[in-house]
C-alpha cells in the first residue's frame, strides 16, 4: 500500500518526506516498509521538498519487470497551478523508486472521442465562468484547446491494468471539470496519445476504477475542496468509452458524503473472483497526518449495479 507521507499540521500536505510503502499478506497486518520514493534535496529538481504529490499508484510490468510508480503532482510554490503527472520506476516493489519525469499529458494530440467540428472550435470570446455559455464551451472543448500545446492538466489519478495487459491513467483535467482516460505505452512509463473524455464540465474527480462480467465501473467524487460530498457511479461496455452516469452508489445513513470519505482505489479481492474492495480516503486538512481511510466491500444489487453500505465490520 503506497501513501503520501503526511506529517503534522496544515503545511502536511506538502511533501516533506516522499512516498511511503507498507505490505501486508492479509490486509490486517501491515509492515512498514518505509519510503518508496524520496523526495531530492537538489533545490532544482522537479520532485525537491515542499512541491505536492498525491494519490500515488503502483502497477507492475511483466515485459520490463519493472514497477511504474505514477501519481499527481504539483510544484513547490505553485499551489496547483501545474497539474502535472510523475513517473517513477523500480525493480523492487517497495523501492526505492527513481523519478523519470513530470509531464502534463498528451500535448499536441485531440481526444479519440472530439469530433471535427469541436477540433475547428476557435473559442475567442470570454466567457462568464459557470454561465451556460461557458458550460456549453468546456463541454465542446474550451480547456482542451487551452491546454493542447503545452498538455492537458493531471490532478487526482489511478491506474487501471486491463486483462489483455494495456494499462490506463485516469485524471481529472480540463480544472477538474472533466475526466481523461489515457493508454499508457507497453513499459507503463509515458502516454500512447490515444484519450478519452469523461463527463465533460461533470466536476469529477478521485476516480477509481474496476471491471465485472465484461463492463467497466468507476466510482467518482465531485469536487468540494477537501469537504466529503456524493459519489458517482458510472459504466461502460469499452474503457475508452462510452461512459455512463449511474447515480450514487452510497446507501444507507451519510450516503451523501459517501460515509464522509473520497474514493481512491478498488482492490480486487485475490482469490476471490468478482469481489472488490473500495478504499477511500479520509481527508483532515488542518492535521494532514490524522487521514485516514475506509475500506467497504463493493455489493452488486439483482441487476448487477454495484453499490455501497456501511459495515462497522466485514470479512470476505
Amino acid at each position: 500500500m503506497f501513501g503520501e507521507h503526511k506529517t503534522e499540521g496544515r503545511k502536511g500536505n506538502n511533501t516533506l518526506v516522499g512516498v511511503h510503502c507498507y505490505s501486508s499478506k492479509d490486509l490486517y497486518n501491515w509492515k512498514d516498509e518505509g519510503i518508496a520514493l524520496r523526495i531530492s534535496e537538489d533545490t532544482t529538481s522537479l520532485i525537491q521538498k515542499g512541491c505536492v504529490i498525491e494519490r500515488p499508484k503502483v502497477i507492475y510490468n511483466k515485459k520490463s519487470k519493472q514497477f511504474v510508480m505514477w501519481f499527481h503532482h504539483e510544484l513547490k510554490g505553485k499551489g496547483y497551478a501545474a497539474a502535472m503527472t510523475g513517473v517513477a520506476v523500480s525493480k523492487s516493489v517497495a523501492g526505492p523508486y527513481k523519478w523519470l519525469k513530470s509531464v502534463n499529458p498528451n500535448a499536441g494530440i485531440w481526444p479519440v472521442n472530439f469530433t471535427n467540428e469541436q477540433k475547428a472550435l476557435k473559442f475567442t470570446e470570454k466567457l462568464k465562468d459557470w454561465s451556460e455559455e461557458w458550460k456549453t464551451a468546456v463541454k465542446q472543448g474550451l480547456f482542451v484547446q487551452r491546454d493542447f500545446s503545452k498538455g492537458q492538466m493531471a490532478r487526482d489519478m489511478t491506474l487501471y491494468v486491463d486483462d489483455n495487459g494495456k494499462a490506463y491513467h485516469i485524471h481529472a483535467s480540463e480544472e477538474n471539470l472533466t475526466l481523461h482516460i489515457s493508454e499508457l505505452n507497453d513499459d507503463y512509463t509515458d502516454f500512447t496519445g490515444k484519450y478519452i473524455t469523461v463527463a465533460p464540465a461533470g466536476h469529477n474527480e478521485a476516480p477509481s476504477l474496476f471491471k465485472k462480467d465484461g463492463k467497466y465501473y468507476m466510482i467518482t467524487s465531485g469536487c468540494t475542496g477537501w469537504a466529503p460530498n456524493a459519489a458517482r457511479l458510472m459504466s461502460a461496455d469499452s474503457i475508452m468509452g462510452e461512459w455512463t452516469f449511474i447515480g450514487n452508489p452510497c446507501r444507507g445513513d451519510k450516503a451523501e458524503i459517501s460515509y464522509n470519505s473520497q474514493s481512491t482505489y478498488i482492490l480486487p479481492v485475490p482469490g476471490k473472483n468478482g469481489q472488490f474492495i473500495f478504499m477511500a480516503d479520509r481527508w483532515v486538512p488542518e492535521n494532514a497526518i490524522d487521514g485516514r481511510y475506509i475500506w467497504l466491500p463493493i455489493q452488486f444489487d439483482q441487476k448487477g449495479t454495484p453499490f455501497l453500505e456501511w459495515k462497522d465490520e466485514w470479512s470476505y
